[in-house]
């Protein structure tokens, strides 16, 4: 009874060793998928600090850039401004004898007015001239009609007639190239007069344009001072901006050289944490074959008999001819186009998917715990998986893909190497399934060897959470 007892004590410890060391390795993958993790961060965080810090340099010659030209657009405001008030004086002076000429080109216009009013006058009496000039030609007919009735009586009568007449004509032709001149004149006077008005309406303008002018050239001297102004306060703030970049890149060289020793030391930190996960599974492994049960001990089981299956099901195939052993063992990997992350085609995919993918599906539902079945080839390429995590993958949605397309991905860890190199019935580690991203999950695993006419094909696996 003393021995049966220590039997049953003896079994008991090496379960309960058996059971810790587990939960042991799982808190390692767990902590040194942690330790990965930050690690990964602090190294993303120190290229994002690179890129921030080579941004800084790059603002630092900006700054110069700024400063640079700062200074140059105070001399330019400084010229202009000088150049300003150099010719302010002669400006004024221009305007005022603009305003001084407007002044009398409006003043002449209105004077031509006055000529016009005159000129008409002196139209009006040359033709009140050529109408005496008529009415005298017309009384000297008469006198010359009445001068030869009345015979030589009115000799003398005659002659004045004739003179009469004579003054008449003269009258007559002075009147007509009076009226010609006048009548040129006048074309010339209109013509002028048209001028003269335009000129008078632009003169009249003018004026109010010399009125803006003198206005904006006051604006333009405000506007020259607050230009120097602003270029002295740009000055400032590029010196000011200089302090604190000078500062920025101090404060870089320093967290850059903590975040290097942090990740040294994570580095470390991992190699031990590895070390102590590989050693616990290794433990884990040897006690689980010890045959203490565990809770381990039930998927063991599950794992070995559904491996046993998979493992008919392919013998059957290759006796029969529905598989080939060259597609079995096919290693040609061939990328399939536009996958990522990629997934690879081998001549056994088609067979696996269709044939023991089921399998695998039911193994996967027969326990809440278990996430997951699938085959493991020697390079670590599963040619299927469970339904769950076949799905086809999505362009462009890398993080999606790794989780839900994982059929047909290389994935390697140390267990599974471990694995895939020594020749035991079974393996029980614990592992950190990989989603990419820095995204993982612990899990326990079952790994079944697996081999086909005398030659090791790879591997069976059963993961679960326990």
């Amino acid at each position: 009874m003393f021995s049966g007892g220590r039997g049953l004590d003896y079994e008991r410890d090496i379960a309960d060793i058996g059971q810790r060391c587990g939960d042991f390795a799982l808190q390692c993958s767990d902590v040194a998928g942690f330790v990965g993790e930050v690690s990964e961060r602090i190294v993303s965080g120190q290229s994002r600090l690179e890129e921030l810090r080579r941004s800084v340099g790059e603002l630092k010659l900006f700054q110069h850039d700024v400063s640079r030209a700062a200074s140059e657009i105070d001399q330019v405001a400084r010229h202009a401004a000088a150049l300003l008030e150099a010719n302010h004086g002669g400006t004024d002076a221009a305007l005022r004898e603009i305003e001084e000429l407007t002044h009398h080109v409006v003043q002449t216009v209105e004077e031509l007015e006055a000529f016009f009013v005159a000129f008409a006058d002196v139209t009006s009496i040359s033709d009140e001239l050529a109408a005496i000039s008529r009415e005298t030609g017309v009384i000297a007919i008469n006198a010359s009609i009445e001068a030869a009735r009345a015979g030589t009586q009115a000799n003398g009568f005659a002659v004045v007639a004739a003179e009469v007449k004579r003054l008449a004509t003269g009258a007559r032709d002075v009147s007509g190239r009076v009226a010609a001149r006048i009548d040129t004149l006048d074309s010339l006077a209109r013509a002028i007069a048209t001028r003269m008005r335009a000129d008078g309406v632009r003169a009249r303008s003018i004026r109010t344009y010399t009125g803006g002018i003198a206005d904006a050239l006051d604006r333009i001297t405000e506007a020259v001072a607050q230009f120097g102004q602003s270029a002295a306060a740009i000055d400032a703030a590029s010196h000011a901006m200089t302090g604190h970049v000078g500062s920025l890149d101090e404060g870089f060289d320093g967290f850059s050289a903590a975040s290097t020793a942090n990740v040294a030391e994570l580095a470390r930190m991992r190699e031990q944490l590895d070390a102590l996960e590989s050693g616990s599974n290794l433990m884990l492994n040897r006690i689980a074959h010890a045959g203490g049960a565990t809770r381990d001990t039930p998927f063991i089981h599950r794992a070995l008999d559904e491996a046993a299956q998979v493992r008919t099901l392919i013998d059957t195939a290759l006796r029969s001819g529905e598989l080939d052993a060259d597609a079995l063992f096919d290693t040609g990997y061939r990328a399939i186009p536009g996958s990522e992350p990629p997934q690879f085609l081998t001549g056994f995919v088609p067979f696996a998917d269709r044939a023991i993918r089921p399998l695998l599906d039911a193994a996967t539902a027969a326990d809440a715990a278990i996430v997951g079945c699938c085959l493991i080839d020697r390079n670590g390429h599963l040619p299927t998986h469970i339904a769950e995590r076949s799905l086809p993958q999505r362009p462009g949605e890398r993080r999606w893909n790794l989780e839900h397309c994982r059929n047909r991905q290389m994935f390697m860890d140390p267990q599974t190497r471990h694995a895939l190199d020594h020749d035991e019935d079974f393996f029980l580690f614990t592992y950190r399934q990989d989603f990419g991203d820095g995204r993982y999950r612990a899990l326990r695993s079952v790994l079944v060897p697996l081999s086909f006419e005398g030659r090791r094909w790879g591997l069976y696996e059963l993961g679960y959470l326990n």
